[in-house]
């Protein structure tokens, strides 16, 4: 294997950027672009033009369309094996042969490893929410193995980013010009011998600085149609639920029965603001701060160590942290002590900063 250049690794870090940026895209698909990439994949794949483009404002309609046609027998049987499958198998194999099991792992982690997390984490989001969605709709027709089955159908065309960065340029990739054509252009489409769905793109993506979903005021991710999903850091939380989070008190923390939505309040209200506002107790107190505890219906206690630094800032004021540490904590030192990585014993600083 053959240690890369600077301007190969540059390359590379280049086009995992732009797949970065397709996977990330908001805004109106390019629909021409878009119907010319999926002739293009089917033609690629030996297979006839689709006699029928449809277009569907998100996943979720785009899964209702697919399953509608489907059974209506208008749109023929899935080519998703010709059309994606099987082009994206060789080009992995090519890839691969060139480059050894070693330069390949190398290859992936510099490109498609640098989007898989975030991707597949929002993909498995928007086949949940597509599946609470529709299924149980319209009379029972969209039962959730229906729903699940029809979404296997889909290609996931922007969301394939982080494979297609690593195919991108690479000996064999003239075979996904097709489908990478679509990715650039529109969401997730579906293709059958005489139809395809294809969707928009979503209008708004807002993520953490992790890359997961989150947004406290509005949807996560949104699509034209209005269907969207709402989350905390990743989590996945009701639309109504973050309306109350401008209104939080104490008290409604308190009652919240479900100890993942507890979570997300606390840490929207703020542990050190909701400990003081509570009526927490400290319960114990020594040289090296103040330990707080308060019990939580459901849930472990919430135990938080105060600390002031004995540095003091610009203005003479000296800035108070608070520490969440393990419940089974009982003094401030044994919390302190534990957010270094330390036994209460072992912790003993020679001087505070």
């Amino acid at each position: 294997m053959t240690t890369p250049t600077a301007s190969a690794e540059t390359a590379r870090q280049e086009t995992t950027a732009r797949w970065r940026a397709v996977a990330a895209a908001t805004g109106p698909a390019d629909r021409t672009a878009a119907e010319e990439g999926v002739r293009l994949a089917y033609r690629l794949a030996g297979l006839p033009e689709p006699e029928r483009v449809v277009w569907a404002g998100s996943p979720r309609e785009g899964a209702a369309l697919a399953a509608r046609l489907t059974a209506e027998g208008t749109a023929g049987p899935s080519v998703r094996d010709a059309v994606r499958t099987r082009p994206w198998d060789a080009a992995r194999t090519r890839v691969l042969d060139r480059l050894g099991p070693a330069g390949w792992a190398e290859h992936w982690a510099l490109t498609g490893a640098q989007l898989w997390d975030t991707t597949v984490g929002l993909t498995g989001r928007i086949r949940t929410g597509v599946v609470e969605a529709l299924a149980g709709k319209e009379n029972g027709e969209n039962d959730e193995q229906a729903v699940r089955l029809v979404l296997l159908d889909a290609v996931l065309g922007q969301h394939d980013a982080a494979w297609l960065a690593a195919f991108d340029g690479q000996d064999g990739a003239d075979a996904l010009a097709g489908i990478t054509a679509v990715a650039r252009a529109a969401g997730w489409w579906w293709p059958y011998e005489k139809a395809v769905v294809i969707c928009e793109r979503p209008v708004e993506l807002h993520r953490d600085e992790a890359g997961r979903l989150d947004r406290s005021d509005g949807p996560a991710l949104a699509y034209p149609d209005g269907f969207a999903l709402y989350a905390w850091h990743g989590m996945p939380v009701p639309a109504e639920f973050l309306a109350e989070l401008a209104e939080l008190t104490p008290r409604r923390i308190q009652e919240e029965e479900n100890a993942e939505l507890r979570r997300v309040m606390l840490e929207h209200y703020g542990y050190d603001r909701f400990l003081k506002e509570s009526g927490a107790e400290p319960v114990h107190r020594d040289e090296t701060g103040v330990l707080w505890r308060i019990e939580l219906e459901g849930d472990e206690p919430l135990v938080m160590v105060e600390v002031v630094n004995s540095t003091p800032e610009p203005d003479g004021t000296h800035r108070t942290y608070w520490l969440r540490v393990p419940p089974h904590t009982w003094t401030a030192r044994e919390g302190v002590a534990w957010t270094f990585g330390l036994e209460e014993s072992e912790y003993a600083p020679k001087r505070e900063t």
